[in-house]
């Protein structure tokens, strides 16, 4: 199997050992402790997972600026974003050990205990440099924008152990798996090539066969639809409604052991190009050996460009810092001429007219008023999920 990002074997920081967990939770009730954003929670909630390998914990602020800038640590580790925990805590100094709790769980219990080795102030100079580095914009309307600004400007860095895996195991039991559950079960199916799917919305008919034209370019022998579970945007489609349509979709239309139905708990960046490189190492974490990287991957807005996201591969990835490799996708669509669903850089010979294309918005529209979309573009099983999620998101509404 393809080695982790880093390491020669896989070093997930939640602790495993039920006896060493318990004491160290009894111990977390002693400790001064920290309400943490739910960026730095779910950062440990994949430090906990392994998708962070071979990290240790949070970075310090020289770490965080060389991410930011050129996509390394310090010490020459590859990494595509900083990994941190910002806070406005204050109070808090380095040598500590502290009880990090967890924003999204009712009560706030203790995510993680953490070994404060630095304690340092980011300045604002210092903020805009990496928010403009990892989004390519200062735009306080994009959302991952947004976000990172308002972090706080103290930066906690230094190793974490992480004691549970927040909400995300609790809410979607047959769903959430850490990169260690997934490489295990790649194992236990005996597959040697996997390509890994990306999604934080419902798969359409486009995104079906693109998967399934990514396995069969290949050859393949499973693809991993990994879907994210964190927090999105407002009006993105809530994770569970996601899943069910999405297994839905595998149940009836993929061969049996094919695929694996995955999900991850992460808080959407919205990072375009940079979060592309981030996707490509929590799939190389988890074992996968290549990524399907479409237009506008992991993008909003018009921030980026449709090819951005494949290009960064080629000119800011070092070569060798992956061994993961990426299945460059075109936007993929039905064709009228040809009935069927292909990459529209495969059609030279096709107009628009030429494809089923509904704009997200129209397809919104039909689906409240209870109206399929056309097979063409969604199938009637996943478009009866997604009708009766917005009938009921309108009606109450109303």
């Amino acid at each position: 199997m393809i080695k982790p990002h880093g390491s020669d074997s896989l070093n997930p920081l939640y602790v495993d050992d039920a006896q060493q967990r318990s004491a160290l939770q009894a111990e977390a009730e002693n400790l001064p402790s920290i309400l943490l954003n739910s960026a730095a929670a779910a950062n440990a909630v994949m430090l906990g997972g392994g998708y962070f390998n071979p990290l240790t914990g949070y970075m310090n602020l020289a770490d965080a600026l060389s991410t930011s800038e050129k996509m390394q640590t310090v010490d020459g580790l590859f990494f595509p974003v900083p990994v941190v925990n910002l806070t406005d805590e204050t109070g808090i100094e380095a040598g500590s050990r502290i009880a990090l709790r967890d924003p999204n769980v009712d009560g706030n219990p203790v995510l993680a205990i953490m070994d404060v080795e630095a304690v340092e102030q980011v300045s604002d100079e210092q903020m805009t440099f990496m928010a403009e580095k990892i989004f390519r914009t200062l735009d306080e309307k994009h959302p991952g924008v947004a976000t990172f600004t308002g972090l706080g400007r103290t930066l906690l860095s230094g190793p974490i152990q992480v004691l549970n895996f927040s909400y995300f195991q609790a809410d979607f039991p047959d769903t959430f798996r850490t990169a260690v559950e997934i490489r295990e079960e790649i194992a236990e199916h005996g597959w040697e090539k996997v390509v890994a799917f990306q999604t934080r919305n419902p798969m359409h008919r486009a995104h079906e066969e693109l998967c399934r034209m990514a396995m069969e370019q290949l050859d393949a022998d499973g693809i991993l639809i990994h879907m994210l579970l964190g927090k999105l945007k407002p009006g993105d489609i809530p994770a569970d409604v996601r899943d069910a349509s999405i297994r839905k979709m595998v149940e009836v239309y993929f061969p049996p052991n094919t695929v694996m139905v995955t999900g991850y708990g992460f808080d959407m960046l919205y990072a375009g190009p940079r979060e592309a490189v981030l996707h490509a190492v929590f799939r190389q974490n988890c074992g996968c050996t290549h990524l399907i990287v479409g237009r506008d991957h992991a993008g909003v807005g018009d921030y980026y460009g449709g090819f951005d996201a494949q290009t960064i591969f080629d000119e800011e990835v070092p070569e060798g810092a992956l061994e993961l490799e990426i299945f460059k996708a075109d936007h993929t669509a039905y064709s009228k001429k040809l009935n069927k669903v292909v990459m529209m850089k495969d059609a030279p010979d096709h107009d628009k007219d030429d494809f089923v294309l509904l704009s997200g918005t129209a397809v919104r529209e039909m689906l409240g008023k209870g109206i399929a979309p056309p097979p063409e573009f969604s199938r009637p099983e996943v478009a009866k999920i997604l009708s009766d999620y917005y009938q009921a998101l309108d009606a109450k509404a109303s």
